[in-house]
């Protein structure tokens, strides 16, 4: 079967955002694209009953309208692209990890916050990321094609331009097959670079001596970078058409994942799947990232 490019909506400026988005990805993927509206039926209170304007019927087809007219527009402005609706219904967030099961990439929209660079992450957002098996990708309100792209010769931002570099997270502790391939198949996707970051923390037995031993910051700065490079080698070797710009610095990897997203066009972060009685989990740098950056964060789940 193949899979599509799905993407929730809830006539939200951030989810129309997030539907363009996923309309120019899925022509770079070649892949359907499946507009998903969830509809909750919520009771009506009696005194309600006598108001069928304000009534679930009329909720519902609502949504349906807006589902409609959405897929419409992009059918316009992506001419070639298949586009394809479904309606839902449930809680929100279940239905959409749940939609998210049979597609290549699950979007969502996120509010950007008014004068500050980055999400406001609402709770069905988290929990779609939190559950989900498949890639989540969540992209602020106003985002715009322009915006992942170099300035043209004359200093303006364009879709014409070539894309900025895609930058991936990497916990060389950890390094994940699936979260690696999926950032260098995006750097490809782009024609583009791919700016992997990796933070580091010294040992806490180390951070006594720290600040007044700096051969020994110079030893695990060293060692720290050398490790990052082993990591990639193999997946140079694999993309050899896509140059890596490592970068391997000291300090909280949210924050220099978030510096990086200023100049990106995608942010890929992993989540450890983790099945057990204490539900699932984010992790705090990727939790940073969602909040905090400028471009489009894709969030790769992986075991």
């Amino acid at each position: 079967m193949t899979r599509t490019l799905t993407v929730g909506l809830d006539g939200s400026a951030e989810s129309r955002a997030a539907a363009e988005w996923a309309a120019r990805e899925a022509q770079l993927l070649g892949l359907p694209l499946k507009l998903v509206q969830v509809w909750e039926p919520v009771p009506v209170p009696a005194p309600m009953a006598q108001a069928p304007l304000l009534g679930p019927e009329t909720h519902q087809h609502w949504t349906e309208r807006t589902t409609r007219e959405t897929a419409d527009g992009i059918r316009l402005r992506h001419p070639g692209l298949d586009v394809i609706t479904e309606q839902l219904s449930g809680r929100p967030a279940e239905a959409l990890a749940g939609a998210a099961k049979d597609a290549e990439l699950l979007v969502l929209g996120s509010r950007g916050l008014s004068g500050v660079g980055g999400f406001m992450v609402g709770s069905v957002g988290l929990s779609v990321v939190a559950h989900a098996e498949r890639p989540v990708v969540l992209v602020r309100a106003g985002e715009q094609a322009a915006d992942e792209h170099e300035m043209d010769p004359v200093g303006i931002p364009s879709a014409a331009a070539p894309f900025r570099p895609v930058v991936l997270g990497l916990d060389i502790e950890s390094p994940d097959e699936e979260l690696i391939e999926f950032a260098f198949a995006a750097a490809v996707r782009r024609n583009t670079s791919l700016r992997v970051v990796h933070g580091w923390n010294p040992p806490p037995y180390y951070a006594y001596g720290l600040s007044a031993d700096l051969e020994l910051h110079g030893e695990l700065a060293r060692s720290e970078t050398t490790a990052l490079a082993e990591a990639l080698l193999p997946w140079r070797e694999k993309f050899p058409d896509v140059e890596v710009v490592e970068e391997s610095s000291y300090g909280s990897p949210g924050n220099h994942l978030v510096d990086a997203s200023r100049a990106a066009s995608l942010v890929v972060v992993g989540r450890r799947i983790r099945r057990n009685p204490l539900g699932a989990h984010i992790g705090s740098v990727t939790h940073t990232v969602l909040h905090h950056s400028t471009a489009p964060v894709a969030v790769v789940p992986h075991n």
